[in-house]
C-alpha cells in the first residue's frame, strides 16, 4: 500500500498507517483511523492476552522502504529507544500485569517526517535481535494530520 500525499493551499495531509504484527498470538491494535494536525499527539495503543509475552515491540516503516526500523521496545515496564527516535517518540505500557499486556507508542509532537508504516509486535523474550519471525499483519489504521 503505498503513502499519499495530499497537497492544496489550505490543505497538507500526511497518511500514516499504523499494523500490528504477531508472533502467534492475536495483539490487538485499538486506534482507528484519526485525523490530526501538525504538532498533535498521536498516540497508538496494542494489547495481547498472554501472559508469558512481555516484550513488546514498534517498529518503523518508512514510504519506499521494505525494511523496517525498530523505534524501540518495552520489557517488563523498561522502555528502550532506538536512538534516532528517543528525541519525537516514546513507548509506555505495563507488561507485568498478568492479565491483558498493553502498550502504545507516542508520537507528542506529529510531523510530515514521521509520515511511516508503523507496527507492533510481542516477544516471548528480551532477545530483540531474533525477532526474525515477526511477519503476521493484523491490522491498518491511519492518521491523516491536516494543518486546515
Amino acid at each position: 500500500m503505498s503513502v499519499t500525499h495530499f497537497y492544496t493551499e489550505e490543505l497538507r495531509m500526511i497518511r500514516f498507517l499504523f499494523s500490528c504484527v504477531c508472533l502467534g498470538l492475536d495483539v490487538r491494535q485499538s486506534s482507528s483511523d484519526l485525523i490530526t494536525k501538525p504538532g498533535d499527539r498521536v498516540q497508538i495503543f496494542c494489547s495481547h492476552d498472554k501472559t508469558d509475552y512481555r516484550v513488546m515491540l514498534w517498529y518503523q516503516r518508512s514510504p519506499g522502504e521494505t525494511a523496517m526500523k525498530l523505534i524501540g521496545y518495552l520489557n517488563y515496564k523498561d522502555a528502550t529507544m532506538e536512538e534516532q527516535y528517543k528525541k519525537d517518540f516514546n513507548i509506555s505500557g505495563d507488561l507485568v500485569r498478568p492479565k491483558e499486556k498493553q502498550w502504545s507508542l507516542t508520537i507528542p509532537s506529529v510531523q510530515e517526517k514521521d509520515e511511516a508504516v508503523y507496527l507492533c509486535a510481542a516477544s516471548l523474550h528480551s532477545a530483540v535481535a531474533d525477532l526474525r519471525s515477526v511477519t503476521k499483519t493484523h491490522s491498518r489504521d491511519t492518521v491523516y494530520c491536516s494543518d486546515t
